[in-house]
């Protein structure tokens, strides 16, 4: 298939001028197409959908607005602009010149780091593929049709990479990524959260400020890579993945606020007969995300985060802001540590707690969110506060995946957790009853029962217009 790459792929990597890439690219891309058509965001091909479109980097040219069909959509590949003498900035090379072409002893090692981060892209387009049936309102379809494609254009970013600076093997990485299935028994996607399912909005909702923010700490970490394509590449995906927490954060601030409404009009806490989400739920659901999403930081303890820091493969987290020497030899840094029944403070060699460190800064933002949907409830006069649990809740991953603590941190026995599950997690009836009120909601200005209106719409549009006209 023969695409005019300057118009049909807005891109800054000159495709159009670099004849074995715009082959690869060119038998990739149909395969594209078609995992698109068979796991993108069913019965909506039709559809013209609002959307912005990233043209250039530049200030002007990364937002533009329209209404276009998706599987039109022009999807990009940018990288952000390069910075002049750009230097390592950790671990032993610190101080060497970023790379532009690939070290051949950190092949394998960049490829599965691409890899991993590229496969979580297509998964979560396919956990979300039948929301747009149960949509609460045309607003909120469009963000999630916005989200979608924005992910679609981070697997295009990933498969760049891997097809500009891998070879073969990246040719067959790239094609592996259309290949897998989130949630399938044979072919899952890598990483656990991205085959869990996305039933539901309030999961939805869930998924994007827990485990996209997630992604914005990994997406983060990989920016400060000396690798400088992949810095690059991931300092522009961060500019979009902004959009995908903020739709999370007040998607899950609405949902919170007509609860409240629910529960001063009827005078009850209990809103769930009254077609609403009891705030106990509400918290279920978070309790269960952020277990889910924290996992993905990895373990605790990881000699394979303390390689690829020293290598200078993956920083952290905005790494030329720490006020240490960004080479971690000698240095200590104080992490949870579990012993026995217990778990207590303890310096720990900051090489080894990468992930950790990493995972701290991830709660500090999650908190923040936090604090703006509490602020909600005390706007609305209820007396309830949602909370994070603590980081050793429900976790399959690290120290504490072979035991069971309470969200408040207490550990307890397999045969009491087995007793009080349903008090910290959603419980069948409780997934059932959310799923009861997914009910669809497309003319313009509209919104389901159980979630209010956000406070402004988008690009300056107002709530009533028309962000997807359907066929």
């Amino acid at each position: 298939m023969a695409i005019d790459y300057n118009e049909r792929i807005p891109n800054n990597v000159d495709l159009a001028d670099n004849r074995r890439l715009k082959r690869a690219l060119e038998n990739w891309q149909p395969g594209y197409l078609n995992w698109w058509a068979e796991m993108g965001p069913a019965d909506f091909d039709q559809a013209d959908v609002y959307l912005r479109t990233a043209i250039s980097v530049d200030k002007d040219g990364w937002a533009h607005f329209g209404h276009v069909k998706m599987p039109d959509y022009r999807w990009g590949i940018f990288l952000a602009e390069p910075e002049a003498g750009r230097r390592i900035a950790f671990g032993a090379h610190k101080g060497g010149a970023a790379w532009q072409e690939v070290p051949g002893e950190h092949r394998a090692t960049l490829r599965r780091l691409i890899v991993t981060q590229g496969d979580t892209e297509p998964a979560s387009v396919e956990q979300q593929r039948l929301l747009g049936l149960t949509c609460p309102s045309l607003y909120d379809l469009r963000n999630l049709f916005q989200v979608n494609i924005e992910e679609g254009r981070h697997l295009w970013a990933m498969a760049y990479l891997l097809h500009a600076h891998f070879g073969r093997d990246g040719r067959e990485e790239a094609d592996a990524l259309l290949g897998r299935r989130s949630g399938d028994v044979d072919k899952p996607r890598i990483l656990g959260a991205f085959n869990e399912a996305t039933p539901d909005w309030l999961s939805f909702f869930m998924f994007t400020f827990f485990t996209d923010r997630d992604g914005k700490y990994q997406l983060a970490s990989l920016a400060e890579s000396a690798f400088d394509p992949l810095a690059r590449t991931c300092r522009f995906m961060l500019t979009e993945e902004a959009h995908h927490m903020f739709v999370g954060d007040t998607g899950i601030q609405r949902v919170v606020q007509r609860s409240c409404e629910l529960m001063k009009e009827h005078d009850t806490d209990d809103v769930a007969p009254l077609g609403g989400v009891n705030l106990a739920t509400i918290q279920r659901y978070l309790n269960f995300h952020f277990a889910v999403s924290i996992d993905l930081f990895g373990s605790e303890f990881s000699t394979n985060a303390a390689n690829y820091f020293t290598t200078g493969l993956k920083g952290r987290y905005r790494e030329e802001k720490i006020e240490d020497d960004h080479v971690l030899s000698e240095s200590s840094y104080g992490v949870a540590k579990l012993e026995g029944d217990a778990i207590v403070e303890s310096d720990e060699a900051a090489l080894t707690v990468i992930n950790e460190r990493l995972r701290d800064d991830y709660v500090e933002d999650c908190e923040k969110g936090m604090a703006r949907w509490n602020r909600t409830l005390q706007e609305q006069g209820i007396d309830f506060t949602l909370r994070i649990p603590h980081r050793a809740f429900q976790r399959a991953i690290g120290q504490y995946r072979d035991t069971h603590f309470t969200p408040e941190g207490k550990k307890i026995s397999a045969e009491e957790w087995a007793a009080r599950q349903d008090e910290w997690l959603p419980s069948a009836a409780e997934r059932a009853h959310v799923i009861s009120l997914m009910q669809r909601v497309v003319e313009p200005g509209k919104f389901a029962g159980w979630i209010a209106p956000p406070r402004r719409g988008i690009n300056g549009q107002p709530l009533d217009f028309g962000y997807v006209h359907l066929s």
